[in-house]
């Protein structure tokens, strides 16, 4: 996988060298690195903690909810030059930058939508190797699982990252993770790594599943 590590960072080859998509670091070796900021990525944040089992090749076709204004979204299309992007926005004015971002950008193809209804977009999306979930909403799980259901390939994953907070203010965020994993498993979903995201992001996991046959 394009992901690599230099000086305690996370980082990915510029598929468009000299241009910085939010500000990051640039450095220039043989190729471009871009710096992977994990305060500003959840997937950053969850690399640098440890996960290992997400599987991207150059190749890979990803569905992206809640890719807000493309900075994750950037990542990742360096790492799958040859494949595609899906990044769904429910935002107007955020999903503008996102069509900015794809016209320096020719795999990412933003889409104007309701992660929460994915039929609207079924005629625009392919089967896909990775559904990421990035939606702080109570019903991140059910959206999510809906979405893997529609899109997802037989052996492909899905990499939901859950905030506590935005499900219940309440409750301690230790329960809420393990009630949230047991929709998944009950659904027919195998949970193959956790990771939790501090210190980068308070109360949230990174939870990377598969379909479970």
């Amino acid at each position: 996988m394009n992901v690599y590590f230099k000086d305690g960072n996370v980082a990915t080859k510029n598929l468009t060298p000299g241009i910085s998509v939010y500000g990051e670091e640039l450095i220039k070796e043989d190729d471009e690195y871009r710096i992977w900021n994990p305060r500003r990525s959840k997937l950053a944040a969850a690399f640098l903690n440890g996960l290992e089992k997400l599987e991207l090749e150059d190749t890979s076709k990803v569905l992206y909810l809640g890719a807000s204004t493309g900075t994750t979204v950037s990542h990742i299309s360096d790492i799958v030059i040859n494949g595609r992007i899906y990044a769904v926005e429910f935002s107007p004015t955020t999903a503008k930058k996102l069509v900015q971002l794809s016209r320096q950008r020719l795999n990412v193809a933003p889409i104007l939508g309701d992660a929460t209804k994915p039929k609207e977009y079924l005629n625009i999306v392919e089967k896909v190797d990775l559904v990421y979930c990035d939606v702080a909403q109570p019903t991140q799980s059910e959206l999510f699982m809906k979405n893997m259901n529609l899109f997802l390939k037989d052996e492909g994953m899905g990499l939901i990252t859950i905030k506590a907070r935005s499900i219940d203010v309440v409750q301690k965020p230790k329960k809420i993770f393990k009630e949230q994993e047991k929709k998944l498993i009950e659904k027919g979903f195998k949970i193959i790594e956790k990771v939790k995201l501090e210190p980068y992001e308070k109360d949230h996991i990174a939870l990377l599943v598969e379909k479970n046959f």
